[in-house]
Parts: C-alpha cells; structure tokens; sequence
C-alpha cells in the first residue's frame, strides 16, 4: 500500500472491479492448455483492431519491442535516419538505434508533441521515417505531420504507448499512419498485468512479416523465413486483456471527466492541459506547468500527494544520447517545457475527494508563493 493519502497511481483498486471476470479469464487459459499465441491472441488482435479503426493488429511481448521490430521491418540500413521527439520516453529512440538507424530530433510545440512547422527542416537525404508520440494521451498534428511524409515518401510510425482510445477529429491514434505501436505497461489506460504491446496497420504485408519477426522470423513449426526475436503476446495476458478493453471506455470517460474537472479547478494557479480542436485525449498523464515546479512538486509530497515527472531529462540529453552530439540549446521549446512539467494523480477509481485535496494544496502553495 501506498503511503501517500492521494498516491499517483491505483492499480489494486481498479483490478479489484473487475477482479472476478480476470480470474475467469485466467482459469479459462489454464484449462484450454494453450498458452502460447493460441485463440485469446487471436481475439484479442481481432478486438483491439476492430477499436483502433484499423484492419489488423498484432500482439507483441512489450511496446518497445513492437517498435523495434516494425523499424527493422521496414529495412533501415547503417546512416539511415528516423525523426522523433526528445521530450518522451526513451523507447522511441532506442528502438530507431537498434534497428540500426540514427535518432534525429525535433523540437515540440506547445501541445507537448512534434512539432510540425519544425519538421521538414530536420528532413535530409537520410531520413527514412518518422515517429510522432502522442504523448500523455494527446494526439499529434497527424494531418500536418502525414502532408509532409507523403511529399517526401518517408514512413510514419505512430507512437501511441500512452494514447490508446485518442482520437483526432473522430479519428483513432493507430489508424493514421502506416503503423503505429501500442505500450500494454500496467500504467497504460489499457493494460496487461507485467508487459505486454501491439502493432496496428491497415497493410497486410507489413503485419504479416510482423507476425513472423516476434516469432523467430518462423514461417511454420519447420521453417524459419530470417532470423528474429522472441516477442510473442502470452495467451494469459491477452486473455486478461480483453476483460479490460471491454471496460476501456467507461474508464476513459471517467479519466477525462476527472482530468477535465482538475483543468476547471486548477486554472487559477497553474498551466493545464486543454485540448485542441478536434482533439480527444485519454489524459494517460494528467501534466501541469509550473515555473515554480520543484517546490511545489516537494510540497505535495511532504503532504500526502504523489506528483511525479514524466521525463525530467529528455532523450537528446541521457548519457546514452552523447553521441549524437545535441545540446540543451538545440530545442528550448523542450527544454522549457521539461522544466515545468508535474503528473498529478489521475486514475479511474480517483475520488473527488481526493482531488479536492491534490487542488487545495496548489491552491495554498500558489497563494503563499
């Protein structure tokens, strides 16, 4: 248990909602004695495409590994490059390294994701594709980012680790670009219970050489196409998935609904994550600015809130970035923006009492500050 009144997170409490439908779950896998890529994978792939708008997706151990497997599908060779933003998770950018490319950043806006107006100056001869986040669970300017990608015929993967059930003008995130991958993570708004990911695609060829890349590269039990990875989606999990993805819904309109009402009572005395037109975002991370952040964020800790910071360091500047020769100078939109950034608590089973408290204190911090 958390010792923390509002904690950042409540994962024991929203399995415990659907705790008996799990179990069932669970014991159905146990009893069929298929335990690996056998009939819940496949359902599971068949629903969560169906929810994505898209015509396939596929089950993968983790989202990193999704990514990974989708740039080494793509045939990226040694000096290829793949644009990406500095301000996510470190994934985006490992996965472009290991399939044997190089990470090139561009700056964000003030949405939090890539900028587009940037884009096209960071384009060269070099670059093969480009990888949007959606970050927080806020779309990217998908229409703007795809126009320059089809003029340069480069591909767009989307990152949608932590956007799952967003949407852009009616949209869904994963239906935009030519792939786009999925983080299962049991922090994610749909979630495995230890790793899980996906892939989703409307191109047949590109999902079906995925479909032997996370198997080995195996065409059959007998015949190996090209050497691979062992990346499956465990039957249990994808079993324990569809339980969740049946409730995704009614627990991202809770999530907005509480991530709207912080913005309401929050606007007073700190930047809140508005949406933009057209914009639908499942608020994976409910992200504040505050020039006065680190202060605050120890205030709320020292009584009883647990804030966090999704990501303090960008990706451009960790130790394993330093040859790519960048600087904190390079993007000063993102490094202002990583300065003020602050989580709050948001989740589900949040009670409004709880926020009420999380609001009270910023209010009593800003008032005294």
């Amino acid at each position: 248990m958390s010792s923390y009144a509002v904690p950042y997170s409540a994962l024991a409490t929203e399995t415990a909602l659907v705790k008996a439908e799990l179990m069932q779950a669970v014991g159905n896998v146990l009893d069929s004695g298929r335990y690996i890529l056998g009939p819940e994978v496949a359902a599971f792939e068949r629903e969560f495409a169906d929810y994505c708008q898209v015509k396939f997706s596929a089950g993968i151990a983790n989202g990193t590994c999704a990514l990974h497997l989708v740039l080494r599908g793509i045939g990226l060779e040694e000096g290829d490059e793949v644009i990406t933003a500095p301000n996510s998770f470190i994934a985006s950018a490992s996965s472009i390294s290991l399939a044997g490319a190089k990470p090139v950043f561009v700056d964000i806006g003030s949405d939090g994701n890539m900028d587009p107006q940037k884009l096209e100056a960071t384009i060269t001869k070099r670059t093969r594709a480009i990888i949007p986040v959606h970050l927080t669970g806020r779309p990217a300017k998908m229409k703007d980012i795809l126009n320059i990608a089809q003029r340069r015929d480069l591909f767009v993967l989307e990152d949608a680790a932590q956007a799952v059930g967003a949407s852009l003008h009616g949209k869904r995130v994963g239906s935009w670009g030519h792939a786009a991958c999925f983080s299962l993570h049991p922090l994610k708004n749909l979630h495995a219970f230890g790793d899980g990911g996906m892939v989703t695609s409307q191109d047949p060829e590109l999902l079906a050489k995925l479909v032997k890349s996370r198997n080995h590269g195996l065409a059959n039990r007998e015949q190996c196409d090209f050497w691979s990875f062992n990346c499956r989606l465990d039957e249990v999990q994808a079993a324990m998935l569809r339980v969740q993805l049946r409730h995704l819904d009614a627990w991202t309109a809770a999530r907005r609904s509480l991530a709207l009402r912080y913005n309401d009572l929050l606007r007073p005395y700190v930047e809140v994550p508005d949406e933009g037109p057209g914009e639908h975002c499942v608020f994976q991370t409910y992200v504040i600015k505050s020039s006065k952040r680190d202060d605050l964020k120890r205030y709320l800790n020292e009584h009883g809130v647990e804030a966090l910071i999704h990501y303090a360091t960008p990706i451009h500047l960790q130790p394993a970035a330093k040859d790519l020769g960048y600087s904190a100078a390079d993007f000063p939109n993102t490094m202002e923006h990583v300065g003020k950034i602050m989580s709050l608590p948001l989740y589900p089973t949040l009670t409004h009492a709880q926020q009420d408290r999380v609001v009270e204190l910023i209010s009593s911090f800003c008032q005294k500050h």
